[in-house]
């Protein structure tokens, strides 16, 4: 134990507390009250809790604290550090409106009964924040697998339907694919002294060669968890499985502890950063990033789109990560503090606007029971509370100020800017190559969300059945509204935020973004004169603008403008059927990016009474890379069948044959 770390105990003791929460589910099982209206309230005020804890731990110095469990020579051990308290603050601000949200959205019939779903919900919880807290490989490992099993059997809510067990199968296969890499990574960084403890890999001089065998074999298992392509393929099948606030916690939160890893092994355990790791992981944040929102463009699926999206989001983390590799092994460090600060500062953007839409999208599907966009249109008038407060999401998400998606992708924007001086010709030819794509990219996600929203709120019903949507209860309210205030403070407020996490870059990279944040209302990542950002006098002036436009529209025009209903063209019979629909808006994006589509399409005859068309858009990679590793496993298996026949005399004699070939090696 360092000094008297009693915000460790308390960051520990509120894990545990998240845990006794779940067993107390066992209580009553079956009661939907007792779960739903007790025990998820209960958690969101340690969500509280948590975030709290988290806020002090960012200005104060490290802990440490050696727990009486684990292995006889092996101690579970904890430290809480900065860049701990900002995933901490990440988990604990997002889990509070989440469960909250809970405690009105979940009922009776839906799947696993209600005192196992709280167990796995709360389990998923303290697993993430023991993952952020270990010192030691072991421990790590055991809180990594405990979120993957319990996030597995959430996304498996839904068990009885065949697609939900697939979905549950190909995430816990690539879940597990991940922590093998990551048992790999940990084992080269011991550096033979079999000491599992990170204090011991932060001390470990491992060559250039096994630094980056430790670095990639990092970025494969938590790439895996994060969805970087080509690992991707379980993130748009788990998430449309999964009941809506599961989603909002593997999506917001989930996938950014695996940045929280990469992070923790390249700038802390690593004792080395090499130039062309970040010029790797930039390119493959570039490429995630453009696929995941081309493909989010051509979905028909509420939740596929926004599990899209996700991937696109995580991209540009990693595109971010990438420049901060970058930028510190150049000996750089403003530009390289710039890039860990836009990056972590998207990593909090991420988890509350991504957990605000997959919330919005439960209450759409409580409230009409479809997900797919063909078949809603004009809930705002129906659910205006969900209407408006996906608004605030839709607007964060598409990277519009003055809201909290527009700050960490103008900071990166920045840092790309601000490259010219790299020492290699090529690099200073290419970045500005990805500030283009990143360009590309943040439109393309603005043209997303335009179809999201507008597909489902916006227009008339597109189904009669739609009328009879009730808007969401007072407490999803309250959750909706805890995730669009952060949303909101996020974008206006976010200089008193990166003054914290240079606490974050101070740690990992010894430099910080100090003398630019003076000021609490203008933002200056480099200098004042280079570029700068004021959210707080952007939003008054548009607050201004609408007013006088509004006010001079009733002064001036009050009672001169006369109310019709708008022209259709000069035809009278519009229908709801008329409007443009999801596949509409896809089509340009299929047609522009067609190489990155596997379509097959089904076209009716001339002759065809009824004529029915139909487009399937599918990924390359499950048909060029994952079924065919899955035809050579049954290849493989099918001969291990061969060899187990069943009868003990051959299994005696391949117990023979293994001696002899032990001696054989021995000798």
């Amino acid at each position: 134990m360092t000094g008297h770390p009693t915000d460790l105990i308390s960051v520990t003791a509120l894990a545990c507390g998240w845990l006794a929460i779940g067993l107390l589910g066992f209580i009553r099982p079956r009661s939907t009250g007792w779960v739903a209206h007790g025990l998820f309230p209960l958690g969101a005020v340690l969500g509280i809790a948590v975030t709290a804890l988290a806020l002090v731990a960012l200005v104060q110095p490290a802990e440490t604290l050696i727990l009486p469990l684990g292995l006889p020579d092996l101690h579970f051990q904890l430290r809480l550090d900065a860049l701990s308290a900002v995933f901490l603050l990440l988990i604990g601000a997002t889990a509070a409106g989440i469960s909250i949200f809970s405690a009105g959205y979940f009922r009776s019939g839906e799947g696993a009964a209600p005192g196992l779903l709280c167990l796995q919900y709360h389990l998923f919880l303290a697993s993430m924040v023991v993952v952020v807290i270990a010192d030691d490989a072991y421990l790590f490992m055991v809180a990594w697998e405990t979120m993957a099993l319990s996030s597995y059997f959430l996304v498996t809510t839904q068990h009885r339907l065949p697609e939900i067990r697939r979905a549950g199968f190909i995430y816990l296969l690539i879940a597990h694919l991940g922590a093998i890499g990551l048992l790999l990574c940990f084992g080269v960084m011991q550096g033979g002294n079999w000491q599992f403890t990170f204090e011991a890999m932060r001390a470990a001089q491992l060559t250039p060669v096994w630094a980056s065998a430790a670095f990639f074999l990092a970025l494969l298992g938590f790439g895996a968890k994060a969805g970087l392509v080509p690992l991707h393929v379980w993130l748009p099948e788990a998430h449309p499985a999964a009941p809506s606030p599961v989603s909002a916690l593997m999506s917001g939160v989930m996938l950014e502890i695996a940045v929280y890893g990469v992070l923790r092994i390249t700038f802390d355990l690593l004792h080395m950063q090499l130039w062309w790791w970040g010029l790797v992981t930039l390119g493959l944040g570039l490429f995630t990033s453009l696929f995941g929102v081309v493909f989010a463009a051509v979905q028909t699926d509420m939740k596929r789109l926004l599990a899209y999206s996700s991937i696109e989001n995580i991209g540009i983390i990693f595109l971010g990560v990438g420049l901060t590799v970058i930028f510190h092994a150049f000996h750089m460090p403003l530009l390289a503090a710039l890039a860990l600060a836009a990056t972590l500062y998207h990593c909090l953007n991420h988890a509350f606007s991504k957990s605000l839409l997959f919330l919005s999208t439960g209450s759409v599907l409580h409230a009409t029971r479809e997900r797919s966009l063909g078949k809603l249109g004009g809930l705002i008038h129906r659910m205006p509370w969900v209407a408006w407060l996906a608004l605030v999401g839709t607007l964060a998400i598409a990277g519009l100020p003055p809201l909290n998606g527009f700050v960490s992708e103008w900071l990166l924007l920045q840092a790309f800017l601000f490259t010219p001086d790299l020492p290699h010709s090529y690099i200073n030819m290419l970045l500005p190559m990805g500030a283009a794509a990143l360009a590309l990219v943040a439109a393309l996600a603005a043209y997303v969300m335009v179809k999201f929203y507008g597909v489902i709120f916006l227009g008339q019903p597109r189904e009669s059945s739609l009328s009879e949507a009730q808007d969401c209860g007072r407490l999803e309210r309250i959750g909706l509204l805890w995730l669009a205030a952060g949303c909101v403070l996020l974008g206006i407020f976010p200089v008193p935020l990166l003054a914290l996490l240079n606490g974050v870059s101070r740690e990992l990279l010894g430099a910080s973004l100090g003398s630019q944040l003076q000021h609490w209302w203008l933002l200056a990542p480099i200098a004042p004169e280079r570029a700068s950002y004021s959210p707080v006098v952007f939003m008054l002036s548009t607050v201004v603008l609408v007013a006088v436009v509004v006010l001079g529209v009733r002064l001036f025009y009050h009672g001169r403008v006369r109310k019709a209903s708008p022209w259709g063209c000069g035809f009278p019979l519009l229908t709801p059927r008329m409007q443009d629909t999801a596949e509409g808006f896809g089509q340009p994006i299929r047609q522009i990016f067609e190489p990155l589509f596997r379509m097959r399409r089904e076209l009716p005859s001339p002759f065809d009474t009824s004529p029915h068309y139909r487009v399937q858009v599918e990924d390359h990679f499950w048909y060029t890379l994952y079924m065919p590793i899955a035809g050579w496993v049954r290849r493989i298996s099918s001969l291990a069948s061969e060899v187990q026949q069943g009868r003990i005399s051959v299994y005696l004699l391949y117990s023979f044959l293994t001696l002899v070939a032990l001696l054989a090696f021995a000798l």
